[in-house]
Formats: C-alpha cells, structure tokens, sequence
C-alpha cells in the first residue's frame, strides 16, 4: 500500500541517505575507502538478492561474473586504446551477462542443492581460467595494475572523479541507479513471478508460467549487476585483483547477504557495511592478525542466528510492530472486525458470475478425449488403456476407491506427467507430450487436492500470480512495467476473490487464512486462469460439515457456464453437482453413467463395499 499511495518514497529516503552518508560515516569510523567498498559490494548484492532473496536460488558463482565484468573492462582500459570508463564498465557488464546466459543455461538444468553445487564448480573452473590459460589477457597472479580513476566524457570536458568525495559521488550515483533498477524490477509483473517461484515452482508451473525463462532472466540480471560491480572495483582501486574470481569472494557475497536480510535489496548494502566495517575493526583497530577471520565468523553466526531476517528484516519487523501499535491504538474499541472474519459463510456472499474462460474452437461436442491413456512407473500400471469423453459444458465426476488411479489420471489429463501410451485432444488439438504450463496457457486447469499456495504472499498475490499467465502469456520480460499498469489484472482478480468469497482477504497473508479459506483460494487460483475446462481434484478434502455445505455452494455457483470435472469423495455432494460420473478401479474406466445409474449400479457396488449392502455406500456423507 505504501509504494502506491507514495511511490517514490523509498528512492527518496535512499537518495537522502546516500548524501548524507559521506558526512556522517566518517564519525563512525568508517574511511572513504571502505564507503566506497561498501557501495560496491552492495551494487553486486542487488543482482544476488534478486536471485536468491527473491527468486530462491543459491549461487556461489558470482565471482565468475564479478572477475569477468571486472577483468574486461580493465583490459579495455589498460591493454587498449580505449580511454572512456564508464563506456568499459558498461561493456564489461555485456560480457558478464553472456557469461552468465551460457552459464545458466547449463546450472538452471538442475535444482536446489544440485544448482548450488554446479555453481561452486562453475566459480573454480573461472578461477583456475583467470590464473593459467588466459593470464596473458588478465595477469594472472598479478592482476591489471593501471587502472584509470572515474571519468566522464562530455565532449567539451571531461570530468575526473578523482577525490575522495567526488568518486564517492560517482559510486553512489551508481548505486543508486542499480537500486531503482532493482526496485522497478521487483514491482513489476516479473518480480512477482520469481517470488511465485520461490515459493512453489511447479504451481507458478502449473498456472501457465515458464519458470524456467524466468529463472534464466533474474540469473543473467544478476550476472550483470556482479560485473558492473566488478568493472566499479577496479576504478576505485586503479587495479583489479585476481582474487576477484576466487570462491571466498561469492562467498562473502552470500554472508553479506544473510547479515542484512536476503529479500529486501537493502539487505546487502548493510551486510556489507556491517562486513567490512568489522573487518577493518578487527584488522586495524584491534590488530588480531590472522584470528579476524575466526571473529568475524563467529558475529556472522550469531547475526544469522539471532536475526533470522537479517537487519534489514529486523528494522522491518520492528517498524511493523510499531505501525500495528498504532493503528490498534487508533483504531475505535468498538470497532467491528466481521470484514477479516475467518470463517465468513460462502454460501451467504456467493452469487452467479458470468463464466469467463479462454475460447475454445466450439461450444459444442468434445471438449476433452483421452484415447488409450496409459501410465506405468516401471512394474506398476497407474492406468491402463483409459478412454474419456468431456463435452463443452458437462459437469463430469470421476469416483473411485483409494489406489484407482484418479490422481494420477488427473495429472496426466493436465500435462503434470507423461502418458506413457494414448493420446489426450483438448478442443481439437493433440496435447500429448506437452508441458503443464503450455496446457495451462491452451485453458486446462486443474486445483490440488492438497493446497499449493504462495504461502509467504498475501491472498490478492496469489490471485495475481495466477491472472497473469492469462493476460501476460507464458514469458513476458515486462520488466519494468508496474502490476497496477497490466489490463484487465485488477479487474480479473477482484471477480475471482468475489466468486471464492475472499474480498476482504486481498491482503491477508495465506499463511494467516482458516484450512476453508485456503480451500476457497486453491480453487480460486486456477479460477483466475480462466480455464476452458475447469478439474477439480478433491475440492472438500478435509473439511468440516459446515465448510462442505458452504463450498458445496460456492462449486454449484462456479460451475454457472463452465466446462468442469470433478473429482471427490463425498458421494452425496458429488451426486448434487455433477450430470455424469466415471468410475475407475484399479486404472482402468470401470463405469459411466449418470448419478442416479451409477447409486445403483451392481458393479460400483462391489468395488465399493464388495456387494454388500453396497447401495449404502452412497447415502452417507463419504464413501
């Protein structure tokens, strides 16, 4: 709410930080060296933070981009004729950046632990580069001396930053730009996905986004922002030193990082204040030799530990606390709180919209045909030889005892997983063998039976994340565009949380949400996508009597013009929605009909209750 009501608010306080900075650091003991290194090592921590506090991935290979930015910009500057700085850097941040793109393609190939450990290769394999094969261009052991302070080209003059306070000037200018980049970048449609994917890749998969593009994008960034820094450092030092591309430099990347709180931009910029500052205190002041290090590792560790967010997200929370202190003063004691009630009845708000949906090439006949769908996992046949028919506008249920396939049929239905024989048409067109989020994008959607939420986000993020693979398609680099400017999102998503009674939950964090709620949202969620087809996997599952009447409703009024299928275990709830039921056992297709055939239907019977008095099985509430 603050960046819409004033959105400059953060670019300002910073711009009047950064001009303040060189005037009062000094009294804290901070040099203008260290002020300038802090900069710095902040400017590479936004790329890092973007990466990792945001998009969730690991990388201890910035050192790689940040030598190579570095390393090509002081070889411009001291093996050529080229003379224009900031023309050098700027270069040298391309080269980062291709670096970074060949480099990802390869890391982004893997996940979690796995990325971490081919980035740590990565980082030595450059290192072991800069120091044998092409120490002739980068000097090996002895780096590039005779690097050129900061200058500008004005064409009539040229101007030097050659000061303590005008080169000071010239890093925080930089910064700054890096950070207002940075802020645009993670208020934009884009920002929000790599947060979506920080929380549960496989459903930002899932509701039409290509996390791997994304991935991809927010790493070459991060590259770029190492090797711009990299190409700052040897400006500031007339010098660029080999142990740029050594290891522990990414690793103080990370620390630095996790001491000023990954996720906040700022983050960086106090962890590497902090960093250094205790750096210098401990080598200079206090002259501990060798034993700094020790020190200062045992203050990361008990930052890290007391601080779980880092300063940053202390400064946050502590703001927070303050904030929400007065505003509960402020606010009437009488005040009434039925808008953030938890369990807020749906069936009482929840009216007939008009079904908004993706075109389909008809509005008659087969929607969706499985022929010979099959899956087996080595020895075990999941499903076998499945035929299944949904037409344009059909409410379909799909039954079964535990163990006959239903998910997994559900999953290879949406592209989740691959048959491993038969073909899937949906709206005329093969689908076999595509990816989930292309099934997505096409208008086939499904939601859990168990929550996939954004759970660190607020309810009306979630809705957006899921709106966007409509409106922005698969991959969209509108990296600068802010959310408010995206057509149609506002509108899509406040009918979305109308149609799942979430309206007054917008800014609710879905951590904060009653089990109901979130049952609601994870339906709401593919909702937002406006999907052609609509599958439901156990939207009742585990919920209260009250919470099945309530969503029992909320489903009969979703269903108002939409294509959907349904799978549940409430028999009775299932019967009043759904016109046509499959059956399936042990894999395979072992009814269809309407409900009515299917209560009384011998063969269900005895799947269910083995014949015994079979009819009761669907006169309860589950089966």
């Amino acid at each position: 709410m603050l960046t819409r009501k004033r959105p400059f608010v953060v670019e300002i306080v910073t711009a009047l930080a950064l001009i303040a900075a060189p005037f009062v650091l000094p009294y804290l003991g901070f040099s203008p060296t260290t002020i300038n290194r802090i900069l710095i090592w902040g400017l590479v921590g936004i790329g890092f933070d973007l990466l990792f506090g945001y998009t969730g991935l690991l990388s201890f290979g910035q050192s790689a981009f940040f030598g190579t930015g570095g390393m090509f910009a002081a070889y411009l500057l001291t093996q050529t004729s080229f003379t224009n700085t900031i023309a050098a850097v700027i270069l040298g941040t391309i080269a980062a950046g291709v670096i970074g793109y060949l480099v990802g393609l390869i890391a982004l190939r893997r996940t979690g632990i796995y990325f971490a450990m081919i980035t740590v290769a990565i980082a030595e394999v450059f290192f072991f580069v800069e120091f044998n094969p092409l120490s002739a261009f980068t000097g090996g052991e002895n780096g590039l001396p005779g690097v050129p302070t900061p200058n500008l080209n004005l064409g009539f003059t040229t101007i030097e930053f050659d000061g303590n306070l005008s080169m000071y000037a010239f890093f925080a200018f930089w910064y700054f730009v890096g950070l207002v980049i940075a802020l645009r970048f993670v208020r934009s449609p884009v920002g929000l996905l790599l947060r979506a994917i920080r929380d549960n890749p496989l459903r930002a998969q899932a509701l039409g986004h290509d996390i791997h593009g994304y991935k991809l994008a927010v790493f070459v960034v991060a590259a770029m922002y190492a090797g711009f820094a990299g190409g700052l450092l040897g400006l500031m030092q007339g010098f660029m030193p080999p142990d740029a591309f050594m290891f522990g430099t990414s690793g103080e990347i990370v620390m630095q990082t996790a001491i000023g709180g990954a996720g906040t931009l700022f983050g960086p910029l106090l962890g590497a204040a902090t960093w250094l500052y205790l750096s210098d205190l401990f080598q200079t002041t206090l002259h501990l030799g060798a034993t700094w290090k020790l020190v200062l590792g045992i203050v990361f560790v008990l930052l890290v530990v007391f601080l779980r967010r880092g300063l940053a997200g202390a400064i946050v929370d502590l703001w927070n606390l303050a904030t929400r202190d007065r505003k509960a003063a402020e606010q009437p004691s009488d005040a009434a709180p039925a808008a953030t009630a938890p369990h807020a009845p749906a069936a009482a708000t929840v009216v007939a919209m008009p079904a908004r949906h993706k075109p389909t090439g008809s509005k008659t006949g087969p929607i969706l045909q499985a022929i010979g769908l099959t899956k087996r996992y080595g020895g075990l046949v999941a499903n076998s030889d499945i035929d299944f028919t949904v037409h344009h506008g059909e409410i379909r249920g799909i039954i079964g005892p535990n163990g006959a396939g239903k998910s997994t049929f559900f999953k290879m239905l949406t592209c989740e997983v691959p048959s491993t024989s038969g073909r899937i048409v949906f709206d005329g067109r093969d689908i076999t063998g595509l990816g989930v989020a292309d099934a997505c994008q096409l208008g086939l959607t499904k939601s859990y039976q168990i929550n996939q939420l954004f759970e660190r986000l607020t309810v009306g993020q979630n809705l957006r994340i899921a709106a966007l693979g409509e409106l922005r398609g698969k991959f969209k680099l509108d990296m600068f565009r802010s959310l408010p400017k995206v057509e149609g999102l506002d509108a899509q998503v406040q009918s979305t949380a109308a149609l799942v009674n979430l309206t007054a939950r917008l800014d609710t964090p879905v951590s904060e949400l009653a089990y109901g709620e979130k049952r609601r949202l994870e339906i709401g969620l593919a909702l937002a996508t406006s999907p052609s087809l609509l599958l439901l996997d156990e939207p009742l599952a585990g919920m209260s009597p009250q919470e099945r009447v309530d969503t029992v409703a909320l489903l009969k009024s979703i269903a108002v013009g939409r294509t959907m299928i349904v799978i549940d275990h409430d028999m009775d709830s299932l019967f009043e929605l759904v016109e046509r039921i499959t059956v399936l056992q042990e894999g395979r297709v072992l009814v269809e009909g309407t409900p009515e055939e299917i209560k009384n239907d011998a063969k269900v019977q005895e799947a269910y209750l083995g014949g015994v008095n079979g009819e009761l099985a669907f006169h309860g509430e589950t089966a």
